[in-house]
This record gives structure tokens, sequence and C-alpha cells, in this order.
């Protein structure tokens, strides 16, 4: 699978939501979150895409190590968490560093460990029950969903950007 490039907004650990705001051209804080949970990943979306919510489709990239907000990663999808949230289909695109061999390994789903998959799924099942907003999860789908999601994504950007 090619690579893709993501933009970093949220470093794994963090309990800070970072935003990457067009307006100011730069990362700004957006809240703090309410429940003790933290990112377990680098959390950010894929530029020039547009998810079926209608903002850039998330992306969660697995690190050994925080990167940064605003760091840019190529990234290869090796799974997507399906989600449901206040504005429709939130899906949350799993991810590895393109070319690092502690991650080089996982290629798809089943690659996972499945304690990293309980927390991912834990994390976001719960990190905006404490601002009263519900999630519904729908379960983690493999890489090739992974790669047409990212596909129609780009497209929708493509269409918005001649239309």
């Amino acid at each position: 699978m090619a690579a893709a490039l993501c933009f970093i907004e949220i470093p794994k650990g963090s309990r800070n939501k970072y935003e990457y705001d067009e307006a100011l051209g730069g990362i700004k804080l957006d809240r703090f979150l309410f429940s003790s949970v933290v990112y377990p990943a680098d959390y950010g979306f894929f530029p020039d895409t547009v998810g079926e919510d209608g903002d850039a489709l998330d992306a969660l990239v697995l690190v050994n190590k925080p990167t940064f907000p605003g760091c840019r990663i190529e990234v290869r999808p090796v799974a997507v968490l399906r989600i449901k949230a206040d504005h429709g289909q939130d899906d949350k695109v799993v991810c590895v560093p393109y070319e690092d061999p502690h991650w080089s390994d996982l290629e798809s789903l089943d690659d996972i460990p499945d304690q990293l998959r309980s927390e991912i799924e834990h994390f976001f099942s719960i990190y905006k029950q404490p601002e009263g907003r519900e999630v519904e999860l729908e379960g983690f789908e493999g890489a090739e969903v992974a790669q047409r999601l990212l596909d129609e994504a780009r497209e929708r950007f493509s269409s918005r950007s001649r239309g």
C-alpha cells in the first residue's frame, strides 16, 4: 500500500484536545478531555480529504513515542475503527509509520495486538461521555476498507475543490 501523509494534532498520551485551525494557520487548544483517559496513539488527519462527517478524515498513528502537534508523518493504513458520532460517520483510520522498523510487521487488523485494539476502542467509546456526547462504535475493519475510505475522502475533497 502506498504511503499517505498524516498531520498530527494530538500526541499519544495527551489529555489536551488540539485542533488545526485554518483561519489561524496553526494548532490551537480546543479543550481538555474531561475524563482521565489519554489518547492511545498520535491522532490527526489526512490533509486534502473530506470524511463522511464533512471534516478531514481522521487518523490514529501507532507510534512507540509521541510526536508533537503539527508533525507530519508518512503512514500506511492498516485498519479503521468505524464510529458514529454527533455529525454522522466519524471513522478513525488506524495507521503505522510508513518506514518504521518497529511497526513494519503490522500490515492488517489482525496484526494489531488485541490489548492495543481494546485500548483504542475503550478510549473512543468513553472520551466524549463527560461532555454529555455519545458515540456508537461499529467495530474495526481491515486495511482494504481503510484505504477505500481514504480514497473516497480524497475524491470528496477534489470534488469540492473543483465545484
